[in-house]
This record gives C-alpha cells, sequence and structure tokens, in this order.
C-alpha cells in the first residue's frame, strides 16, 4: 500500500495538489470566509483526479497486480494526506490566532467566522463531504467528474455560507469564541467535525469500491 501511495504522489498527483496546500494559509485572513481555504486545497485534488483522468491513470493502475479496491484506496489515501496536511497547517495558524492574536482588534471587529476549534471541525465536515460527494461520485464511473464536482462546490458553499450565519443567531454566540473561551464547548464542535470527517470518508470509500468492482474498464 506504500508503494501505490507513492505511485499516485509521484506519478499520479498534480503539482497543483501540492501548491493548493498554501491555501491553508486563509486561515489567518480577517475580513474574509475562511472556509474557502478547504474549498481550494480540494480544487487542488480535484486537478489531480483531472490529470489521472487524461492520462488514463486508472486504467493503468486497474493493470497492476493488485486488487481493483487498492486502486479506489489509493486515490483515497493521497486525497487524504492532502487533506489532512491542509488541516494540520490550519490548526497552527488556529492557535496562533487563539493565543498571540486573541485580543487583536482586526480579528475582534471581524463580522465573519472566526478561527477556532469550531472552524477546524467544519474544515473536517467539508473535507467529509468533497469525499463523499465528489470522489465517491467519480468511482460511479471512473471516468465522469464534473457533475460530482459541481454537486460538492455547491454543497460546501451552502455549509460555508451557514457556518457563517450560525454565530449571527441569538444563543448561538460562543460558536465564533475567541481565545480558550467556551473552549470545552468549542472541542466537542472539532470532535464531532473529525467524527463526520472519518463517517463520511469511510462511507464514501466502502461505496466507491462496491461500484468500482462493477465498472468494466
Amino acid at each position: 500500500m506504500n508503494a501505490l501511495l507513492k505511485k499516485e504522489m509521484r506519478l499520479s498527483a498534480s503539482i497543483l495538489s501540492y501548491l493548493f496546500i498554501s491555501f491553508a494559509v486563509m486561515t489567518l485572513l480577517p475580513g474574509y470566509p475562511i472556509l474557502c481555504g478547504v474549498f481550494f486545497i480540494t480544487l487542488g485534488i480535484f486537478q489531480s483526479f483531472q490529470s489521472a483522468r487524461e492520462a488514463n491513470d486508472i486504467v493503468f493502475s486497474a493493470l497492476l497486480p493488485i486488487a481493483k479496491r487498492d486502486v479506489v484506496k489509493g486515490k483515497y489515501l493521497f486525497s487524504i494526506l492532502i487533506e489532512l496536511s491542509g488541516v494540520f497547517i490550519m490548526a497552527v495558524l488556529t492557535l496562533v490566532r487563539m493565543t498571540l492574536l486573541s485580543d487583536s482588534q482586526i480579528y475582534r471587529q471581524n463580522a465573519l467566522m472566526n478561527a477556532n476549534p469550531f472552524f477546524l471541525g467544519m474544515t473536517l465536515l467539508l473535507f467529509g463531504v468533497f469525499n463523499l460527494i465528489f470522489i465517491g461520485g467519480f468511482f460511479k464511473t471512473a471516468y465522469k467528474f464534473s457533475g460530482p464536482f459541481v454537486t460538492y462546490i455547491i454543497l460546501a458553499f451552502l455549509l460555508v455560507g451557514v457556518a457563517e450565519a450560525l454565530h449571527h443567531i441569538p444563543g448561538l454566540e460562543a460558536l465564533n469564541a475567541f481565545g480558550f473561551d467556551h473552549f470545552g464547548l468549542q472541542m466537542l464542535l472539532l470532535a464531532g467535525g473529525a467524527l463526520m470527517f472519518i463517517l463520511l470518508t469511510w462511507l464514501s470509500y466502502n461505496k466507491a469500491t462496491v461500484s468500482f468492482e462493477k465498472i468494466d474498464l
């Protein structure tokens, strides 16, 4: 499996998948919906799927002496690696905003989402949705991906809009906590996001393996 992941990273991946991880730095932007950083990271992964399709990478991988489900597993492992790399950078920058920059007026006066554990939980949820909708949708045919990606875009930005609006609802102000305020609630929300990421990715992977087994390449 390590060899298959190396193959994905070195042969199948688009350079944009690696470059777009840098959009995690959007976590530091004030006056901007910072969850959009997730979209750009997934856009980088999309570029790898596009490059792989044009190079007939799926057919090449299926011809290797491996099970068809391992072809699917390789794509998921690569995508999760990119996603978690972005989450790691976002988590580090979120910690910076929660400590060194917690009293910065440029963030205190920002009406949009603050960088806190709830933000990280939503980040993981969005990545889970991407895995479910786009990657799972791709493996229904192992060729078509525009439809699943458009569906993901619509759903992702709806979730971003909801996440940005929630803390403006009376009684939900704690969602936009600064520093370590409401830390217990914030960590619970982060745990919920992590759980949803695992669940959605697991469901997507299992569904994708079943779909790919049925495809006659």
